[in-house]
């Protein structure tokens, strides 16, 4: 699949302008392997893991909660971030409406190998934003 070209540069915030549906990530970067995407979130995901990539989340505006296995939780308010160890059961759950940046190897896929419907393709992740 062909790879979009990128902007050099942009405004984190304004990537965010035209993101309508919820737990739908875009891709608006490429870092050798790693695709930087952003998010809005607001509800909860689905319980899911990636066997083989780590997958960092960094919180832009409002608030995440990852939730893991025995009631464990980390809690991330703006401007924090957090890496979910590959291999590692987890949900995300905001909520309120929360921005997110993820940072993930081209070749996560979104649910792992849950799906459902929130479940996006990496061709839907790759759609150009609108506008």
């Amino acid at each position: 699949m062909p790879v979009p070209p990128f902007a050099e540069s942009f405004d984190i915030e304004s990537a965010f302008d035209d993101i309508v549906e919820y737990w739908s990530p875009k891709v608006v970067a490429q870092v050798n392997d790693q695709y930087v995407k952003v998010a809005k979130v607001r509800g909860q995901l689905v319980w899911h893991d990636h066997a083989n990539e780590d997958e960092l989340f960094f919180v832009v505006r409002g608030r995440l909660k990852i939730e893991y296995e025995g009631g464990r939780y980390v809690d991330l308010p703006a401007g924090s971030m957090h890496v979910v160890p590959r291999g590692t059961l987890h949900n995300p759950v905001a909520d309120e409406e929360c921005w997110i940046v993820l940072i993930e190897p081209v070749q996560t896929k979104h649910t792992g190998d849950v799906d459902s419907p929130l479940t996006r393709t990496i061709d839907e992740q790759l759609s150009r934003l609108r506008g």
